[in-house]
């Protein structure tokens, strides 16, 4: 057996997708609960940064929301495709005073994670997503031999998508 097929025959590419989403998402989920549970703390530190409440508020649900979604691969290209360009702006404004090596290193993370998950909205959530899972269950639900066409498989990483 090659090792092409044996990576195939232990679904390695899943675990591997299932694990990036993972690793990927565990900062923005972490960060949003710090931020809404000390909440009054952050909206004095955004403040000093020139970010206002609303701004904080939405900052907040965007890391939760994308970053559950990227988890739980239930629209996982989406909440990867928000969160690339939060990195993306997060970078841009807040990380710029390169003649700080702190700083300079913030801003090369924000760019990295970024790239992560660009590739991850290009790659899709896996055979180990809520996704996957859901578009089964609904083909289950309608019977065998029924035409299902609210959820159908992605045919190229089994993720599931809704028709356009």
């Amino acid at each position: 057996m090659s090792p092409t097929e044996l990576a195939e025959k232990l679904h390695a590419r899943d675990v591997a997708l299932l694990a990036g989403r993972l690793l990927l998402s565990l900062i923005f989920v972490h960060e949003g609960l710090e931020l809404a549970t000390h909440f009054e703390g952050a909206q004095k530190a955004m403040a000093a940064l020139g970010v206002g409440t609303p701004l904080l508020i939405a900052t907040i649900a965007l890391q939760l929301g994308a970053g559950l979604s990227v988890a739980l691969g239930i629209l996982a290209r989406l909440g990867a495709v928000a969160l690339g360009l939060f990195c993306l702006m997060t970078a841009s404004l807040f990380h710029t005073n390169f003649a700080s090596q702190n700083e300079l290193l913030h801003f090369e993370k924000d760019l990295a994670i970024a790239g992560g998950m660009f590739i991850l909205a290009l790659s899709g959530s896996g055979r180990f997503s809520l996704n996957r899972a859901l578009g089964r269950f609904v083909k289950s639900r309608a019977g065998e031999g029924a035409k299902v066409e609210a959820i159908e498989p992605h045919p190229s990483v089994g993720e599931t998508s809704l028709p356009v």
